[in-house]
């Protein structure tokens, strides 16, 4: 199968020079997880930007200071198993399509999962592809704080437990960025400057005010972001096609992997199930 079999090719992208704010925006008020970057004008791919980006940059307010610059592209007569190894080799979840550099398309993850891997009758149960260990926390924690703990554990979700432990939804970056907004904070620095002495000792204070965008979240807890959340899972062995179909029938991008008593024991995400098709 070929990539131009799958690929999106009316695609949403930005361009430099420009600012975040529209991005921002467009990644809030959509599905989208990221987009190409072209030059204006010439529609050459200089970079990709995406939800991580923003988040981890609110302070930042060009695109070009921000973005992944020259990404990893693919033409779009390469074939699909060639790409899924690209996207594996990087760590990525989209690669963009050009012809002579120009943009004709993007490819993710996403449309792996949806157009071809699930075709694949692979029968391999989901531990095989799994990951283990997953940032959790309990549901009735404030927004801010699942987004701290997802960024400390460097991931891009959270899964939320109950009281009694079960799993209860799961907090990707998307409801991060929904539950969010760039808001300008003024930081005070200040340092003492003194000599020791007698009498004539003196001492002044210079204070530096900075002025600099945080990402600032709403007062919700968790709970509040996830109710109305359609909850899917799979167990260990869950067969890699399966999780397939339920990824694409649902739309989602990951999910929680449970044992009989509905506690989390790991993750299957739509880059983890792409190995199987070239294994």
């Amino acid at each position: 199968m070929k990539i131009k079999e799958i690929m999106m090719e009316d695609v949403q992208s930005g361009s430099v020079p420009g600012t975040i704010h529209g991005i921002y925006e467009i990644l809030k008020d959509t599905k989208l997880s990221g987009l190409p970057i072209v030059k204006k004008q010439t529609n050459e791919v200089v970079g990709i930007i995406t939800r991580t980006d923003l988040i981890k940059n609110p302070d930042e307010d060009q695109i070009a200071m921000v973005m992944t610059r020259n990404p990893v592209t693919a033409s779009p007569d390469e074939d699909v198993t060639s790409v899924v190894q690209k996207m594996i080799n990087n760590n990525i979840r989209r690669v963009p399509i050009t012809v002579d550099n120009e943009l004709v398309g993007i490819v993710t993850s996403t449309d792996i999962i949806n157009k071809a891997l699930w075709k694949v009758d692979n029968i391999e149960p989901v531990e095989k592809y799994m990951i283990h260990k997953v940032p959790t926390i309990w549901d009735k924690t404030p927004i801010s704080v699942a987004y701290s703990i997802s960024r400390y554990f460097n991931f891009k979700c959270v899964v939320t437990l109950n009281d009694e432990g079960k799993v209860s939804g799961i907090l990707t970056e998307t409801d991060f960025i929904r539950e969010s907004r760039v808001a300008q904070e003024q930081v005070v620095s200040s340092s003492a400057i003194g000599t020791e002495g007698d009498k004539w000792t003196w001492n002044s204070e210079s204070v530096m005010y900075i002025i600099k965008n945080t990402l600032k979240f709403s007062d919700k807890l968790v709970v509040d972001v996830i109710k109305d959340q359609k909850l899917q899972t799979v167990t260990r062995k869950t067969s890699a096609k399966e999780c397939a179909s339920i990824l694409r029938q649902y739309h989602i991008e990951q999910i929680p992997v449970i044992n009989m008593s509905r506690e989390p024991i790991g993750l299957v995400r739509s880059g983890d199930l792409m190995r199987s098709m070239i294994q």
